[in-house]
């Protein structure tokens, strides 16, 4: 199970880095896994303005469809477009070319109750 020490996480499995005011979000290796494959990946908010834990979208694996939940408030400022065609990317690289979006965080001080890798990595018995 890949955890990366340098990302943020939460209780919805998903993973987040901060990059100045920016984050990018995309769901952990572990959701993947349990999802199975994915065959769509949709997010109808980009340049909304959100509060934490709003739906900003859905995954669709091949046995279900799950919601996805922001990490942080924010404005969603990108979208992985390449996810259209290529929803398997979240699979094959959740922290990498299978992120989701990018949010302008309005609220710094909500990333003190995001999870570190040990956390998450204690939330899922890994």
């Amino acid at each position: 199970m890949n955890t990366p020490s340098e990302l943020k996480y939460t209780k919805d499995h998903e993973w987040i880095r901060i990059e100045g005011d920016t984050a990018t979000v995309g769901i952990t290796d572990f959701a993947q896994g349990e999802l199975g494959d994915i065959v769509y990946v949709e997010v109808e908010t980009l340049d909304e303005t959100l509060d934490k834990d709003e739906v900003f979208g859905t995954v669709e694996a091949v046995k279900t469809v799950s919601d996805l939940f922001l990490p942080l408030s924010g404005e969603i400022v990108a979208f992985n477009e390449a996810l259209e065609d290529e929803p398997e990317k979240v699979n094959s690289d959740p922290y990498g070319e299978g992120w989701m979006i990018k949010i302008k965080i309005s609220d710094p001080s909500e990333i003190e109750s995001l999870l570190t890798d040990e956390a998450y990595k204690e939330l899922i018995g890994a």
